[in-house]
């Protein structure tokens, strides 16, 4: 082991150690760099290979600080207990309590002090202040954590955090500064604090309080049985049968939307999508609404940005996948190993026809009056597949997450279309935070009540199935444009995909989904129901899984998504990405049993 080896190993021995020590459990099991453990005595850190500055070791150590100081103060019964519903009251909540756990630490133990201030005020020092123009530029998250951190950190604001805090500082100095002292107060009382924190959230109006996810069934049932009576009485009509035209739903909403912007926005097209039997469109039992889809656009990725610009993005990219090949490549080489291995055709022999068997000639010339041997090729049993790779492109995959994705689908397009597989790459995004010319539009309407998603969607198309790698590739570095990674409406996005892929003529079709957590969009969750995107994408996929042959697999940086998808795994460290969709796609195309519908 070289020098540098044993002091990252060293490292890695003193953070296990304080961990230990801090959380106060000397039998938790720590690993670098590896998958979240299926374990509950167990704790995944990021890798440090590839932690090149000072403040990068630094922010690994408060972020080893924090997550064992929320195993110490945080009883699991507790928070779950008061944990408020919805995407976005529920990202607040966790950030709350997770700062509560660092507050005591920091009380307590100075280190865990300065790790954590240090780490906080990195955050803001590459900041580029120019871009944020507007309150959309600043997530009401990232405002929300400053905001607590500055007051029981007693954070120094400088140009920059003030900037991000004057776009939310009025709501948060109504709400939330007049009850700053109760959570002093009850910083070491998880019970007393976490209601608090749920009361302060309501008061900012980003949560339906009628929203209660475990009534869904029944609310469902009801809904399904107003709309039967609904249906028999409509124009003294009898009951609709199942396959009624008229009946409505989410799908038929999007279905329009689609035909209406892809057609518009696309240099190359895969031909017209394949409209969704009636039948199967009683899934989706919530209408879910668009406002209006006249400022969505489904564009290819070179239509985004000037060639150069383009071009110098990918540089930028090929900068970073020097580091990165060796390890992605190896996993990409087993990948396509087991590909070739399914693809090779085999050979029958000793028949009457086909082609002359030479190995068989040594018995002519033993005995000439032996028959002539053939040979024929049996036709390989390889479904023709397609593998669709659809890429969160929210600000919170901004930095490390992104780059690594980008240059994961860059290995894998190359290695499938290797093996004769095709490969579609997508991302999904909005052109605008907090809901850009749609919010205005609906803000010029008076503002109608329970308006549905409300901001412009961005689709982007960075390689399509049957456009070559080679001239595609430049594409992926506009990954890394700053200022292209907005919010993020999962459903939607994967209806797109869905609609794009079903079209497909391949036998077998595969769809993998890579994102950060659950949907998020300040302006639609600001006026519908905390969880009014959750609960689309998870109708979403329910009828895709149960409805169509098209295998999914969902990849969680850092989030559990299994309560979305059936076929999930969750990451803690964006270094196993290239590991687990390699492995993952391998362990796909070796299953026997293949997904079939009837």
């Amino acid at each position: 082991m070289d020098e540098q080896e044993l002091l990252k190993e060293k490292f890695k021995s003193a953070v296990s150690s304080t961990v230990k020590a801090i959380s106060g459990n000397f039998d938790l099991k720590i690993q670098f760099g590896g998958s979240q453990s299926s374990q509950e005595n167990s704790l995944s850190l990021p890798e440090i290979g590839y932690l090149k500055k000072l403040q990068d070791f630094t922010n690994l150590r408060a972020f080893a600080d924090s997550e064992a100081l929320k195993i110490k103060y945080t009883d699991k019964k507790i928070y779950l207990e008061n944990e408020p519903k919805g995407a976005m009251s529920k990202a607040l909540y966790a950030i709350a309590e997770k700062i509560r756990c660092e507050r005591i630490g920091a009380n307590k133990l100075k280190g865990v002090k300065n790790n954590i201030t240090q780490c906080y005020e990195n955050k803001f020092k590459n900041k580029k202040v120019e871009e944020i123009k507007t309150e959309s530029d600043v997530p009401i998250t990232e405002a929300f954590e400053l905001y607590l951190k500055s007051h029981f950190f007693n954070i120094k604001q400088n140009y920059a955090t003030k900037k991000v805090l004057s776009y939310w500082k009025d709501l948060f100095d109504k709400n939330v500064k007049k009850k700053l002292k109760e959570l002093d107060g009850c910083i070491k009382n998880q019970n007393e604090f976490s209601k608090l924190v749920t009361d302060i959230i309501n008061d900012l109006d980003f949560e339906d309080p009628n929203t209660r996810e475990k009534e869904e069934e029944k609310e469902t049932s009801k809904e399904n049985s107003s709309q039967t009576e609904k249906d028999s009485k409509e124009n003294n009509a009898p009951q609709k049968d199942k396959n009624s035209d008229s009946d409505t739903s989410v799908l038929d909403n999007y279905l329009e939307s689609f035909n209406e912007n892809e057609d518009s926005n696309q240099k190359e097209t895969d031909g017209e999508p394949i409209l969704i039997k009636d039948s199967q469109k009683k899934i989706f039992k919530e209408k879910y609404k668009v406002f209006t889809n006249m400022y969505d656009e489904a564009k290819n990725a070179e239509d985004l940005e000037k060639d150069e610009e383009i071009i110098r993005l990918r540089r930028s990219l090929d900068q970073q996948l020097t580091h990165l090949q060796n390890l992605v490549a190896k996993l990409a080489n087993k990948l396509q190993r087991q590909l070739l291995a399914k693809q090779n055709r085999s050979w029958e022999f000793d028949l009457e026809e086909g082609l002359l068997d030479p190995s068989k000639l040594s018995r002519v010339i033993i005995d000439p009056f032996h028959s002539l041997s053939y040979k024929m090729e049996k036709e390989t049993k390889f479904k023709d597949t397609i593998v669709t790779l659809l890429i969160d492109n929210s600000g919170s995959m901004r930095g490390r997450p992104i780059s690594v994705a980008a240059i994961c689908a860059d290995i894998l397009s190359r290695t499938l279309e290797r093996c004769s597989v095709k490969v579609e790459i997508l991302g999904f995004t909005t052109k605008n935070w907090k809901g850009g010319k749609s919010r205005e539009k609906w803000n010029l309407e008076n503002k109608p009540i329970n308006p549905g998603r409300l901001n412009d969607l961005r689709h982007i198309i960075y390689k399509s199935a049957d456009k070559p790698w080679r001239q595609s590739k430049k594409n992926l570095g506009l990954m890394l444009k700053e200022g292209l990674l907005k919010e993020n409406i999962d459903g939607e996005a994967l209806l797109w995909a869905f609609k794009r892929i079903s079209i497909r003529k391949e036998e077998r079709k595969i769809l993998m989904i890579i994102s950060d957590g659950a949907p998020v969009d300040d302006s639609t969750l600001s006026v519908n129901s905390g969880d009014y995107l959750e609960k689309h994408l998870k109708q979403t996929v329910k009828w895709i899984e149960e409805n169509s042959n098209i295998e999914i697999l969902a990849i969680g940086i850092g989030h559990d998504v299994t309560r979305y998808y059936k076929k999930a795994i969750k990451i803690t460290d964006v270094q196993e990405l290239g590991d687990v969709m390699i492995n993952q796609l391998t362990k796909l195309f070796s299953e026997k049993n293949k997904k079939t519908i009837h």
